[in-house]
């Protein structure tokens, strides 16, 4: 079994240098048969038909722009939701000029960009999956705090009232959500229905009434230093 992993592991870029030679080929083969029929002999135009090795350029006239699509290969390289790039060349008198854009530039999607849409909803999943953990671990603090009697002093009652905090804090991040991006394509940043007022004076105090309690943790951690 462990053979088998290994050969398919060192197998894989072949199969998939394999597939990209396919695509290659093919288009090549739809680029000769075009050219065997618009310009046999090629002596149309100034500039003829042409194979860049990756895509297929139809004969121009000098002074004339050419524009094609990203050739097939870089498909997979695309975001799939936006419109396919266009490469262009110049007819010029001394024939075919560099393509504009580079095939690179405009068909491959650079790893160092990064989409405004796609960062916030990462950002919005990372935050969603931190608060849902807290959730579940401050409310099985809470039940074991309340379960046992021994536990009841003030110490604990402050730890209490701070876990519940943090939980209101938490169910207000989603009730928030909830409201505010319950379209997709609404403008969040100038929303002023009455639920949405309603969600962010919810939100601003379970926030608020966080903080009161850190101050009341911290200040009464301060008084047992000071008095011992």
């Amino acid at each position: 079994m462990r053979g088998y992993l290994l050969a398919a592991i060192f197998l894989l870029p072949l199969v998939a240098s394999e597939s990209e030679h396919c695509i290659i080929k093919r288009e090549h083969e739809k680029c000769m048969d075009m050219m065997a029929m618009h310009s046999p002999d090629g002596a149309d135009y100034a500039c003829p038909w042409m194979w860049d090795n990756l895509t297929c350029w139809q004969g121009a006239n000098v002074g004339e722009v050419v524009m094609v699509s990203c050739p097939e290969l870089f498909h997979d390289f695309m975001i799939p939701e936006e419109e396919i790039g266009k490469v262009s060349r110049n007819c010029t008198e001394y024939g075919w000029s560099e393509p504009y854009p580079h095939y690179v530039d405009i068909c491959v999607l650079d790893d160092n960009t990064t989409r405004p849409d796609m960062y916030y909803a990462s950002v919005k999943a990372l935050y969603t999956v931190g608060y849902s953990t807290s959730l579940v671990s401050l409310t099985t603090a809470m039940v074991i705090l309340c379960r046992f009697r021994k536990l009841h002093c003030t110490r604990y009652f402050i730890h209490m009232n701070l876990f519940v905090s943090f939980i209101l804090r938490a169910i207000s991040v989603f009730i928030k959500d909830g409201v505010l991006y319950a379209q997709e394509d609404s403008d969040h940043c100038f929303v002023h229905t009455v639920a949405c007022k309603a969600v962010m004076i919810f939100f601003h105090y379970c926030v608020m009434s966080n903080y009161f309690w850190l101050f009341i943790e911290g200040l009464y951690l301060f008084t047992l230093l000071v008095e011992t």
